[in-house]
């Protein structure tokens, strides 16, 4: 079956083709949410609340564009929502934060690691990272989508780039092993 058909079956409230196409996009969807949550529980709850949402707005896709761009825009405002509602963002001055380069030694930082300490920053830190960083949206963008200003989410960036710094420089230090004599 394709997508074309898949889509227009999902317009109808076919189950069977909801089903089929949870099971095609599942997986994708569930990396952008395990990126945007603290954890797979949270993960979880926002693939199906993006499900949800897609399901009943099926109908606003029109085949224009990439279908598959359609529904991670819906998965990541499904995850950003969540956050919209709560006060996780500071107020703070406009002031320009130092720029900061990670060297990462891919021999001894895993992407399981990585992503285990992307998912230990303060929601703040982590969602503009994620959205700067591993989804490509600009300043500008991440502020309209987050309600922030753009210096905000500049400094957002920076400190969340300053965290996975230390949290990688620290995890690459050769273990020391003292032996008490005695």
């Amino acid at each position: 079956m394709s997508l074309d058909q898949l889509i227009k079956d999902c317009k109808r409230q076919d189950l069977k083709a909801q089903e089929q196409l949870y099971r095609l996009y599942g997986s994708k969807l569930f990396s952008i949410c395990l990126k945007y949550s603290n954890n797979y529980s949270s993960a979880e709850d926002t693939l199906q609340d993006a499900f949800i949402t897609i399901f009943s707005k099926i109908d606003q896709y029109k085949g224009e564009g990439s279908f598959e761009g359609w529904i991670k825009r819906i998965t990541i405002n499904t995850a950003l929502q969540k956050f919209r509602k709560q006060k996780v963002f500071e107020i703070i001055g406009e002031e320009q934060l130092e720029e900061i380069e990670i060297e990462i030694d891919e021999d001894t930082v895993s992407l399981e690691y990585l992503l285990e300490i992307i998912q230990q920053l303060p929601d703040r830190y982590r969602l503009v990272f994620n959205l700067y960083v591993l989804d490509g949206y600009s300043h500008k963008e991440i502020a309209e989508m987050l309600t922030i200003s753009a210096g905000t989410s500049k400094s957002n960036l920076a400190r969340a780039r300053n965290i996975l710094k230390q949290k990688i420089e620290t995890n690459q230090e050769p273990t020391k092993v003292r032996l008490n004599e005695g």
